[in-house]
């Protein structure tokens, strides 16, 4: 695993993780909100009213309706992002995070609405004679650019597995692992077989599927949420005010959350954001362009609706109940993530503000070239799980460890451990202890803050597996509409069989390498589709204009 986290790490320096990365995805929201005229809130009223189907006739060419267009898309974008991945925003970045989470929601309502129509428009049918559209089409019959028609559909087969496959199973894995003691493999084995089952049927059995299980997990999801904050009531202006406050400057150290700057709230939200509500990605405008309608801005409209009820309803959700709670400063029992723990040379306190300021500036998305904090190599004894850490500091999941034992299996360990680097190098050893808390595990602690108690956690297991369950099969017919551009539908049946097996493997590897995967993959088909789009802008704007020029000319 540890040359993979080395590769993916790498990898994501360069793109989603990259200084440039948030500033182009804002940077071509803002454009777009400016050069069409805020159409997130122009469009927003009527964006209702074509998703009643108040504006489509009922013979206009394609395979499902608005409701089951948009449904699919929500189903591929309403996932762990909105369970897990505010977590792990907040995690990271502290409240300001979760600004920049809704500054990348309302842009890209925008840019959802621009990839969407301009997709719509060039869609095409298959051998079959089914709809195929995606960003794709518009790059190789709008723009004549093949190749990056083709590298967008190879990063797409890609990152259905790194964001709709493997991020879902593994953090359901572990929720059901959490709450009810399943092993990994076991949950694997079950959701591969219904999950088979369902994208067997292609998008008609998709959209029916996706139809009935998003208003039924968003309905729930809400319920628990609303059941956190009546407790926690008194901590909501609070969370509220800290999101703004901090929004330009960073979050301060608080509890066990060691702070963390502007920049890495401001990549950790815009990255998260987009990771929940995919605008800018390209990928919802696959599911879009399977809508009867024979205007393209019609279902762009429809599509505005995406992060808005995404985002800004369901991870701000999620957000204050993790805020208002407390839990995302205190430290809890779990067994550590080796990709997330070092053993750095010193004596570290959280009551010390010049060792938080230490390793606050260690943790940052670029360390001084001076740190102080350096990573320690040496020999650790251990008795019965014990070792003698003097001068040693355990650091996991970006926070000062405590209470930290060594096992084999259920077994406290004895003997000699070797660590270099920072890392310990010795095969078969696990720690367990208290930290910080990330992801899921984040999100379950929450939920047991409010009227449920501790069965608050199921509320976010059961929507968490539904969640995870209708994103991969939203995400599996991305997968097999890239597939059909790129070497016809005689692939997709190999593909499919493909994405289950994936579907299973992904819940017993590592969380972290799992985001890192997912961070990856997810730059890899939004840059090419914001390049795209800015190209396609007058196409955009004309067609815009033609479609309100008839709704006025209907209306007179």
């Amino acid at each position: 695993m540890e040359w993979l986290e080395t590769l993916f790490g790498f990898l994501d320096e360069l793109l989603g993780s990259a200084v440039y990365f948030p500033f182009l995805l804002l940077a071509v929201g803002l454009f777009f909100t400016l050069y069409l005229g805020f159409p997130q809130i122009r469009f927003f009223r009527h964006a209702w009213d074509v998703l009643r189907g108040k504006e489509t006739p009922g013979d206009a060419p394609g395979d499902t309706s608005h409701f089951q267009a948009l449904s699919t898309a929500l189903s591929g974008t309403v996932g762990t992002g909105n369970i897990g991945g505010v977590a792990f925003a907040i995690y990271l970045g502290g409240p300001a995070a979760l600004f920049w989470m809704w500054m990348t929601a309302f842009l890209g309502m925008t840019t959802k609405y621009v990839e969407v129509t301009i997709s719509h428009q060039y869609r095409t049918r298959d051998e079959q004679g089914r709809m195929a559209g995606g960003p794709m089409y518009y790059m190789e019959r709008g723009l004549n650019m093949r190749w990056l028609a083709v590298f967008f559909a190879l990063a797409t087969v890609v990152s259905s597995f790194g964001s709709g496959n493997m991020p879902q199973s593994n953090n359901v894995a572990a929720g059901i692992e959490a709450s009810f003691g399943v092993p990994p493999w076991i949950t694997g084995a079950v959701l591969s077989v219904l999950l088979g089952a369902v994208i067997v049927g292609g998008i008609r059995r998709i959209a029916v599927v996706a139809a009935s299980i998003v208003p039924v997990m968003g309905v729930l999801y809400a319920i628990g949420a609303v059941a956190v904050a009546m407790v926690n009531y008194d901590q909501l202006l609070p969370s509220f005010a800290a999101i703004f406050e901090n929004a330009f400057n960073g979050s301060a150290a608080a509890g066990g959350f060691l702070g963390a700057s502007f920049a890495y709230a401001f990549n950790r939200g815009v990255n998260r954001g987009l990771f929940s509500n995919e605008a800018g990605q390209g990928s919802a405008a696959i599911a879009h362009a399977s809508a009867r309608t024979e205007k393209s801005v019609s279902e762009g409209m429809v599509s505005i609706l995406e992060p808005f009820i995404d985002t800004l309803v369901i991870c701000t959700l999620t957000g204050l109940v993790i805020l208002s709670s407390g839990v995302w400063t205190e430290k809890f029992e779990n067994t550590f993530s080796p990709i997330e723990t070092e053993f750095v040379s010193g004596s570290y306190s959280e009551s010390n503000p010049g060792d938080v300021a230490a390793l606050f500036a260690h943790l940052d998305l670029s360390p001084p070239q001076d740190d102080p904090v350096r990573p320690w190599t040496g020999t650790l004894q251990v008795r019965n799980g014990v070792a003698l850490l003097e001068g040693v500091t355990v650091i996991h999941n970006r926070s000062i460890a405590e209470d930290v034992t060594f096992v084999v299996g259920s077994e406290a360990y004895s003997g000699d451990l070797e660590v270099a680097g920072g890392k310990l190098s010795t095969a078969g050893v696990e720690l367990v202890g208290r930290s910080l808390l990330h992801s899921v595990p984040l999100t379950a602690e929450a939920f047991k803050r409010g009227l449920l108690g501790d069965w608050g956690q199921y509320v976010v297991t059961v929507g968490l597996a539904l969640f995870a369950f209708s994103t991969a099969i939203a995400w599996s017919y991305y997968g097999d509409r890239a597939m059909t551009f790129l070497f016809g539908v005689q692939t997709v049946m190999p593909y499919r069989m493909v994405y289950v097996l994936g579907f299973f493997c992904a819940t017993i590897i590592d969380t972290s390498l799992i985001w890192l995967i997912s961070a990856v993959t997810l730059a890899l088909m939004t840059l090419p589709n914001l390049i795209g789009l800015v190209l396609m802008r007058k196409e955009v704007r004309s067609l815009t204009r033609d479609y309100w020029d008839e709704v006025r000319a209907r209306r007179d």
